[in-house]
């Protein structure tokens, strides 16, 4: 506002200065004037023509600025443009160009000429037809390339142009006045008179101009003898009646102007101020109609800003929050401090309030204060409070009792279904749910998780503060889940200090997304008691529930405990993830597959595999394979495991990053025993886990190993799938840098199972992409799949990465991967799986012996 009024006092000076033409009379201060340079390019125009044989020799050069304005044309302009230099500089591109697809400066054509290639445009001749011209980059220019010059330079404010000071008046909606004391003359700017609708030619008197006054014409004149008299400027809100008989509000200010000492004009402004005016009317209607409202209902209302300042609270609401809390709250105090002295329930009424900023709207059944258990329950409607644009002002919360619909309306039922420390559903509830979720699944195709928390050493807290403040310290965490995850989820307390949440219609990625917020919040919730705080971390158990899995809500439930207790024998503070096991696999099988791995990693005996990857485009030496792992049977005699068959068991039981590690570490120890393979070996990948991938100390493995290796690190490659990349990027990214660093190569296995296949093929720091089965399967009849194919390789080797077509199962597969210029291929009809003992060097026979082999 001091800068508005600032800005003003300027704007009258001048006026004053061009009114009376005094020089004598010279500005209090002048406004700063900022010169840059801005970029330059200088571009080439050469008229084409297609049926020539050579090009046409006509051309001409422009030098245009960063925003399209033409800075300087060549004289032989006239010839290729029609135009004479002198008119075009100082014009915008467009006034030369056909349409906006021409503008050398869109996306599309600048990048094409910022890396030297020429393109063609069409172009407008003065005389109004087409033509079609090639365009190219001569020079740039840009403040980067020099040393800063620009400059600030004073500009005298008397020689401000008077449509400048016409258009500040149209748009602020004020007017400039100045009031001669000697000849009892008034001067008014355009202004003045749009503020009254007037024309301006129309002569008026200052007594006139009074009549507009509603109110206080005997002030006005009282205040103009004071400032002649004393010298005191003033400030007057006025109610104005225009012309047209639209009633407005206006502020009248003045100050004097003095000359040799003596005070020789007053001047002043009349600024409309209809519209605050207005805006605080509708305020006051709207608090009027709150407060009404508000009054006339029993239920808790309450308005707050966005800094949780009460705007409004009616009777009920403050004399409940007085009698829980001991303060009387009224409009202008803020929550935060009114509930300084606890911390606990602030910090819950901190997140309510937050979320509604957030969402917008829900609903919540709880008492006003959790650590109260004889307060009656209310459902608090929360909704946000946005202005004409969008932009959040506040929230409002509206709380019913329902403490009698509980108590009558089957509060036995109720207490079935409910915890009745917590208030969450419990076992019972929680199954039923589960249960209706997955007969809905059948009808649907979706991805729902499931959910399993159990607090890390929370029995501590009853030998330090006993049961009640366990209840409490439940309850209020409790209170804080129920806010953090989405309406659509459930959450329940199973028992003790395990709770279960069900995640539904919601994408894997996202389900971890909100595991790992709900452990942050337990980890950083804290319980006040006493003096001491107390807190604690959780572990989980996250089950993806995709695809064939049990249809028993029991089942589902035992697996994902089954993940919590990995994550806590992990470590704790943790969320452990895998997909659902199969109604195949009961708990005997799974138990022997998970003793068959057990006892693979503890002997070190896996049996490994290998598969070959060939050259499709051209021929390429050495030696490119692929590790694959199995299970061995063990002295029971049990059958092989494949990766289908002990993955899911491995997972559960975090048990596959071991086997990653494993994997590596013995095929090492297998090269290291063949070093005749050592100048044929070109690739040789390892498949990773997801557990692998967000293992901070992965890279340093395989660095260890390799530097025990006679093997060059840029020999190995471990391949990452993509659905774990677009879980995942950063981490992705970071391990791939790490890897880099060691010196391995990194693939992307699996690619173009999603939308985001291509800017992960351009963007993600790996060395080979290994398109998806889906991308192969019918390869060779499916024109589409042929177009998708193709996109993808030809983006992966513009990035300088190489392709690897896997899943070839036929000749005619592996002639369209060969016609579409895939690097590699990988499938039955090009190579099986075979013991790693079967990869020899080559054999050659000499007359001294064999070698190799």
């Amino acid at each position: 506002m001091v800068l508005f009024r600032d800005s003003i006092s300027m704007m009258i000076e001048s006026w004053q200065n061009r009114q009376k033409n005094k020089s004598g009379i010279g500005p209090n201060r002048a406004p700063l004037a900022i010169r840059g340079i801005p970029d330059v390019r200088e571009f080439l125009i050469r008229r084409y023509r297609s049926d020539q044989q050579h090009q046409d020799e006509r051309s001409v050069l422009l030098r245009i600025d960063d925003e399209g304005t033409v800075m300087q044309a060549a004289a032989s302009c006239e010839a290729v443009l029609g135009y004479e230099s002198g008119e075009l500089e100082g014009q915008p591109v467009q006034r030369i160009l056909a349409s906006r697809q021409d503008d050398p400066f869109a996306t599309a054509n600048r990048h094409l000429i910022e890396d030297g290639q020429r393109v063609l445009l069409t172009f407008r001749h003065k005389e109004g037809f087409f033509f079609t011209a090639e365009l190219s980059l001569r020079q740039a220019s840009r403040d980067s390339d020099q040393a800063a010059t620009a400059t600030i330079t004073p500009r005298d404010i008397s020689g401000m142009d008077p449509g400048l000071i016409k258009s500040a008046e149209g748009l602020a909606e004020f007017g400039l006045w100045e009031l001669d004391i000697a000849s009892n003359e008034m001067f008014w700017s355009d202004g003045m008179y749009q503020q009254l609708a007037l024309r301006t030619s129309t002569r008026i008197t200052p007594e006139q101009a009074l009549f507009y006054c509603q109110t206080g014409q005997a002030r006005v004149r009282a205040l103009f003898r004071r400032c002649v008299r004393t010298g005191h400027p003033f400030h007057l809100d006025l109610n104005v009646l225009t012309s047209r008989q639209t009633l407005k509000r206006m502020t009248l200010t003045g100050r004097p102007i003095k000359q040799g000492g003596r005070i020789q004009r007053l001047a002043g402004t009349l600024i409309n101020q209809t519209a605050t005016m207005e805006q605080e009317q509708a305020l006051e209607r709207a608090t009027q109609v709150l407060a009404a409202t508000g009054e006339a209902t029993p239920d808790l209302v309450a308005a707050v800003d966005t800094r949780l300042t009460l705007l409004h609270c009616n009777y009920p609401y403050a004399s409940q929050f007085a009698s829980v809390f001991g303060r009387t709250p009224t409009p202008g105090d803020n929550l935060l401090e009114l509930l300084g002295d606890f911390p606990n329930e602030r910090r819950l009424i901190e997140r309510l309030w937050q979320r509604a900023f957030e969402r917008g709207g829900f609903v919540v059944e709880m008492p006003l204060a959790q650590q109260n258990r004889d307060l009656p329950v209310h459902e608090f409607h929360y909704q946000r409070i946005t202005n004409s644009h969008g932009e959040t002002l506040g929230a409002v919360q509206v709380g019913r009792n329902i403490d009698n619909q509980i108590q009558h309306a089957g509060s036995s039922e109720y207490h079935t279904r409910h915890d009745p420390v917590t208030g969450l559903m419990n076992r019972r509830e929680f199954i039923a749910r589960l249960l209706r979720t997955l007969e809905q699944k059948t009808h649907r195709e979706s991805c729902d998780s499931l959910l399993y928390l159990d607090l890390d050493d929370f029995e501590r807290f009853n030998d330090i503060a006993g049961s009640g403040t366990c209840d409490r310290y439940l309850r209020e965490l409790a209170g804080n889940l129920g806010v953090r995850v989405r309406q659509r989820d459930a959450l329940a307390r199973l028992s003790g200090d395990t709770f279960a949440l069900l995640i539904e219609n919601c994408p894997e990625a996202k389900a971890r997304d909100i595991a790992q917020s709900i452990l942050e919040l337990i980890r950083n919730f804290v319980f006040d008691w006493q003096g001491q705080k107390l807190s604690t971390t959780a572990s989980g158990g996250l089950l993806i529930m995709e695809g064939d899995k049990p249809r028993d809500p029991e089942e589902l439930l035992s697996q994902a405990a089954d993940l919590c207790h990995t994550a806590k024998t992990s470590g704790r503070n943790r969320i452990h993830a895998a997909n659902a096991l199969t109604e195949a696999m009961d708990d005997t099988v799974t138990a022997q597959r998970l003793e068959q791995i057990r006892q693979a990693l503890a002997q070190g005996e896996l049996v490994l595999e290998y598969q070959t990857l060939k050259p499709v485009a051209s021929a390429t030496w050495g030696d490119h394979i692929e590790i694959l792992c199995r299970i061995p049977g063990g002295d029971d005699n049990a059958p092989v495991l494949h990766p289908d068959e002990f993955l899911p068991v491995a997972e559960r039981f975090d048990l596959a990053k071991k086997l990653d590690r494993q994997v590596i570490r013995q095929t090492l120890h297998w090269l290291n025993g063949h070093r005749l393979l050592e100048p044929r070996l070109k690739y040789c990948g390892f498949n990773l886990s997801l557990a692998s991938v967000l293992d901070d100390s992965f890279a340093d493995f395989m660095e260890a190993e390799l530097a025990r290796s006679p093997f060059a690190p840029e020999c190995f490659c471990v391949e990452i799938r993509e659905a774990h990349a677009t879980q995942y990027p950063d981490d992705v990214s970071v391990l791939c840098d790490a890897l880099h660093r060691v010196g391995c190569r990194v693939a992307l296995d699996g690619a173009g199972a999603s939308v985001e296949s291509y800017r992960l093929a351009a963007r993600l720091p790996v060395d080979i992409i290994k398109l998806d089965r889906q991308m192969m399967d019918h390869l060779e009849d499916d024109p589409v799949q042929q177009v998708m194919v193709e996109a993808l390789h030809r983006i992966a080797e513009a990035a300088g990465k190489d392709t690897v077509a896997t899943f070839i199962e036929n000749d005619d597969a592996l002639r369209k991967a060969r016609t579409l210029g895939i690097h590699f291929g990988q499938g039955f009809r090009l190579s099986r799986p075979q013991p790693l003992d079967a990869l020899t060097p080559a054999a050659v026979d000499l007359t001294t012996g064999r070698i190799g082999g």
